[in-house]
């Protein structure tokens, strides 16, 4: 079984009672009712939640100035009392604030940074600059019919547990007929297709010994899908990938174009890497995700339909 020999991750603390935590909106604005229900979830859990100075900005389609959402970010960061930043949305902007980030604060005092889709623009580079993991999670824009009791619950156990998290296919996941080939271990790192590719050239590195996690959700079509995996493949930042991990796929049930579906452009692109492919996982856009660490090592069993990784926290 191929194994990735990588830097050491960086791991924060588990979070306990007590601790505080902060939200933050590195790129859209989130709606005022839903960052409430979203507090409401982590105080219940026995965390005090502080919501950042500038977290319900607006300037067109991000939450106020760029200078404005990195302070936010960074003075999280910076507080040695704060022991989790969380990102209240995704929508667009956190690429555009990514190369300000505070590493040398990240490695003085790690703490993890929980969000997905546009927030994959940070991840990034908090891995490559900091070797911090980051935590594939929920938005505190906390949405209820999109959660189940499993999924809170999960997400709950991949912050203040330090148990190996294990992600089972789901037949009925658009992405699980992409399954196929052996078993592989490696640093699991990725997220929104999107923003992966726009971190081409900039915050993504090498995938040397490392499986991809992707997830797709609906953004200008299949050639953005197409564009998205060819520029990943050209790129040469995929030599010596071990695997690809294929999250939810949303919105795409209804795009063909002479036949040819969302799963006919991931299979084209994603079959030329000449790697194993797991399917059906359920993280991403869709209804229940998963919580996954994004910087850990992980096993991708095609053959059992299981992504097992190691913990975010410690």
């Amino acid at each position: 079984m191929p194994t990735a020999t990588h830097r050491a991750p960086v791991l924060a603390p588990r979070l306990k009672p007590g601790d505080r935590v902060r939200f933050v909106s590195p790129a859209s604005t989130p709606d005022r009712e839903l960052v409430a229900r979203g507090a409401a979830l982590l105080t219940g859990w026995g965390l005090q939640v502080e919501i950042a100075e500038h977290a319900f900005d607006e300037l067109g389609y991000l939450a106020g100035t760029d200078e404005d959402r990195l302070a936010d970010l960074n003075d999280a960061f910076r507080d040695p009392g704060v022991r989790a930043v969380f990102a209240t949305t995704g929508g667009k902007g956190a690429y555009r604030i990514a190369d300000g980030l505070d590493f040398a604060a990240v490695r003085r005092d790690p703490k993890p940074l929980v969000g997905f889709s546009d927030i994959t623009a940070l991840h990034l580079p908090l891995w490559k600059e900091a070797g911090l993991v980051g935590i594939h999670g929920p938005f505190m824009n906390w949405w209820a019919p999109y959660f189940d009791a499993g999924s809170i619950e999960a997400f709950r156990r991949a912050l203040m547990t330090t148990e190996e998290i294990v992600v089972r296919q789901d037949a009925a996941e658009l992405s699980a007929p992409l399954t196929g080939g052996h078993a592989v271990t490696g640093f699991l790192l990725g997220g929104y297709l999107e923003a992966v590719r726009g971190a081409v050239g900039a915050d993504l590195e090498s995938l040397d010994g490392g499986i991809l996690l992707l997830e797709v959700p609906r953004g200008s079509g299949l050639g953005q899908v197409d564009r998205g995996l060819t520029q990943l493949r050209r790129s040469g930042l995929l030599a010596g990938l071990l695997g690809v991990a294929v999250g939810q796929i949303t919105g795409f049930e209804d795009d063909l174009i002479n036949g040819w579906g969302v799963l006919d452009v991931l299979r084209d692109g994603l079959t030329k890497l000449g790697v194993p492919i797991l399917g059906g996982l359920p993280i991403g856009h869709g209804r229940n995700p998963a919580t996954v660490p994004l910087g850990t090592v992980a096993t991708m069993d095609p053959v059992g339909g299981t992504l097992s990784v190691a913990a975010g926290v410690c």
